[in-house]
């Protein structure tokens, strides 16, 4: 029996896929190399470093490609699927929210129904903690109200939410999806602000700051967010939602300040205004990740810093 994977070329997906690997699983992996966030050679360098670890099956295709999906589902044993696939990003949904709701949600319900055909009713999906919108009551916790989207981005990944809870209301099965906050680590989005400004700030450039810097992220570290989707895979129950964050909230200041430590320059800033669709804060309540899935995480913004560093030494200056 096998995963599907889809997504799994991504910064995140790649993550989960070594892990797979190194669990002993096999797995399937499609991607379509959606190139808005991502030059293709940037994701086939990611498939490589998976490669490293054991042998998966690759296919090449979109989630809202029905033939695809079928092939899939008709060739291979899948016991799971593990849902990563999504154009992500909050401001380029703005220009681009037609895209954002194709992709994100044409392709969910497509994978869903085509899942279904085939009797396969366990799912763990990727949501986001844009889900939240501009919520100021902290921490965040999967039972706040979250009908209130800033961006065409959070509002795609709060449908995707609630197809899946209308697919298991429906057909029954488990899924379970998982709100993850500002993930950062190696092999990090080039466009994501903590790779973007270690690249600016090593090359003397000025950073954008939108903002006084006082807005405020729960940045989580790759490593913990891929043991919090092992958990979940290994624990589903009925339709569940939990945050996966990590449980530390830093300013836009203090990231900056602790990013000039680690590459060793003075940061030059660019103040500019926040930008439609970004919000001020986040921060999880991770307590329920904490109780069902012995989700806990353990890598501090210091150490994951430095990790990422050492990461993008290797891969650009030496």
């Amino acid at each position: 029996m096998s995963i599907l994977l889809t997504g799994g070329a991504g910064f995140i997906g790649s993550a989960c896929l070594v892990k797979l690997l190194s669990n002993g699983q096999k797995v399937v992996v499609l991607d379509n190399f959606e190139p808005t966030l991502y030059k293709r050679s940037l994701k086939e360098s990611h498939l490589e470093w998976a490669k490293q670890h054991g042998d998966f099956e690759f296919i090449e295709g979109d989630i809202r490609d029905e033939g695809t999906l079928q092939m899939i589902f008709e060739e291979h044993s899948i016991s799971l699927v593990l849902h990563l696939a999504a154009i992500a990003g909050v401001r380029p949904s703005i220009t681009k929210p037609d895209l954002y709701v194709d992709i994100n949600l044409t392709g969910t319900a497509r994978l869903l129904k085509i899942a279904r055909q085939y009797g396969v009713d366990k799912f763990v999906l990727a949501s986001s903690s844009s889900v939240y919108g501009g919520n100021t009551k902290t921490p965040f916790s999967e039972t706040d109200l979250v009908d209130s989207p800033v961006s065409p981005y959070a509002a795609t990944k709060r449908s995707m939410e609630l197809l899946a809870k209308t697919d298991h209301h429906l057909h029954g099965g488990d899924i379970t999806c998982l709100r993850f906050f500002t993930v950062y680590g190696p092999r990090q989005r080039p466009q994501m602000a903590i790779h973007k400004f270690m690249k600016l700030i090593e090359q003397g450039k000025p950073i954008p700051m939108f903002g006084d810097g006082t807005s405020a992220r729960d940045y989580t570290y790759i490593d913990d967010i891929v043991n919090g989707v092992m958990a979940a895979i290994n624990n589903l129950d009925g339709y569940r939602i939990y945050n996966l964050g990590g449980d530390q909230v830093v300013s836009l200041n203090k990231l900056i300040d602790e990013l000039s430590e680690v590459v060793g320059k003075r940061a030059a800033i660019e103040q500019l205004p926040m930008p439609p669709g970004d919000v001020m804060i986040t921060c999880a309540d991770i307590s329920q990740a904490y109780q069902d899935l012995g989700y806990q995480p353990e890598t501090s913004l210091e150490v994951g810093l430095r990790k990422m560093w050492s990461w993008y030494i290797e891969v650009n200056l030496e």
